[in-house]
């Protein structure tokens, strides 16, 4: 139950039919149930009761402001990987204690303005990245809290574009080089060891993986207590999955019951990055068919709505159930549901079997919460939709649809383009 619902045919958003946001805010546009992402959040923290942590929320998954600012209010930590969602999650409620900063790619301004706001700790992602942030730290005469991001080797058996933890992965130091690290931060004035990081890959539907993990992580925290580096938080990132089709990922309380009874009763504060798993299926892009077209070996369904706002089935083949809003209770067709960019992979469905719609229906793609509108872009200079939330029986819109105004925004013509 994910407050996506249908009463009488009509699909509602908690109290609210859908059909009436649609006309009030135009299509398409994000629509977020407020109910669904407190839950969700709530379940998560509560299935690890009793063990010391921080569920910092992973930032990438969806930056909205509303929503940050809810997981702020419950409590919540933040994990960001760039500045941007720095400035975003400060503006948004986070307390700088309660941030972690991932990533390969930082630059020296963002380290600077990471350090100036005094985060929880940066995840070293290669040693000469360890040697900046010391340099940087050393620039501003402070400590940087870190820990090293490592890379365990451990297959999570999930699409290799979100693959993050094997060898031939860009991302985290391999585990053996990791003890090499630690000694190297170990000799740095600039540097406090504080933890140890990692993050296996996203979209898990098996907590083994995890289990794995723990148990290379385990062997090297004890390698590292005896060269006097004791570990205080261990950051097991996120990559819980949720059902987009017949998926049957584990429910937080058993993640949970696996990482906890691996930790083998040890005194870690725990630093979870739970991000799809908690907005996920709290979130659906609702769009309008524009025209039908029926082919000698294709039926297709033009929607108002593509890979410019919903980037997830052009870039992984990514499946996510598409419901009509209003049921018809017509046949069915099979078809190709795309949109209006100019690319053979702009596409939300191919050969789907759904309600046989018109012209002016609206559809719900459902599972859309998360990489969905922080992925999108303003591709074939079409502006990027609206997003809204809803709560109870009232409507916010959290983002303002753009204009064609807006896309010109910051651009300028030189005037040497004007000589002959």
């Amino acid at each position: 139950m994910h407050h996506f619902q249908y009463q009488n045919d009509q699909m509602y958003c908690e109290n609210v039919p859908i059909r009436r946001i649609a006309k009030a805010v135009g299509t398409p546009f994000y629509l977020y149930s407020h109910a669904t992402l407190k839950r969700h959040f709530k379940a998560f923290d509560s299935a690890f009761a009793g063990v010391s942590r921080l569920v910092c929320y992973s930032a990438k998954a969806n930056t909205n402001l509303a929503i940050l600012n809810l997981f702020a209010k419950l409590g919540g930590g933040l994990d960001i990987v760039s500045a941007g969602e720095l400035y975003r999650g400060l503006q948004a409620g986070f307390e700088p204690n309660k941030i972690v900063y991932s990533g390969v790619g930082k630059r020296v301004d963002e380290i600077d303005y990471a350090l100036k706001n005094g985060i929880l700790m940066f995840n070293i992602e290669s040693l000469e990245e360890l040697e900046v942030i010391n340099q940087r730290a050393a620039n501003f005469n402070t400590i940087a809290p870190v820990a090293i991001r490592v890379n365990p080797d451990v297959d999570p058996k999930t699409h290799p574009y979100i693959s993050t933890g094997l060898k031939k992965n860009k991302f985290g130091i391999d585990i053996v080089s990791a003890l090499q690290g630690y000694k190297a931060a170990q000799k740095l004035d600039h540097i406090e060891i504080k933890g140890i990081d990692c993050h296996i890959g996203s979209q898990i539907t098996d907590v083994q993986p995890f289990k794995d993990t723990l148990s290379s992580l385990n062997t090297l925290i004890n390698e590292l207590r005896k060269i006097g580096i004791y570990i205080r938080y261990l950051d097991m990132g996120g990559g819980l999955g949720i059902t987009y089709s017949d998926e049957t990922p584990p429910a937080p309380d058993e993640y949970a019951q696996a990482i906890i009874k691996s930790l083998k009763d040890s005194s870690f504060k725990l630093i979870l990055e739970p991000g799809r798993v908690i907005v996920g299926n709290a979130g659906i892009l609702v769009a309008k068919v524009l025209y039908t077209k029926r082919g000698e070996t294709k039926n297709f369904v033009i929607t108002d709505t593509g890979m410019n706002d919903l980037m997830r089935p052009a870039l992984y083949d990514a499946f996510h159930a598409i419901k009509p809003v209003s049921k018809t209770r017509d046949a069915t067709i099979v078809a190709d549901i795309v949109g209006p960019i100019c690319e053979t992979s702009d596409f939300l469905a191919r050969d789907r079997e759904i309600d046989n719609v018109h012209r002016g229906d609206l559809l719900a793609v459902m599972s859309a919460g998360a990489y969905s509108f922080a992925m999108s872009s303003n591709y074939c200079s079409r502006p990027r939709c609206a997003e809204v939330m809803v709560k109870d029986n009232r409507i916010h819109v959290i983002r303002n649809r753009q204009t064609v105004e807006d896309l010109c925004a910051g651009e300028s013509v030189p005037d040497f383009l004007d000589e002959h």
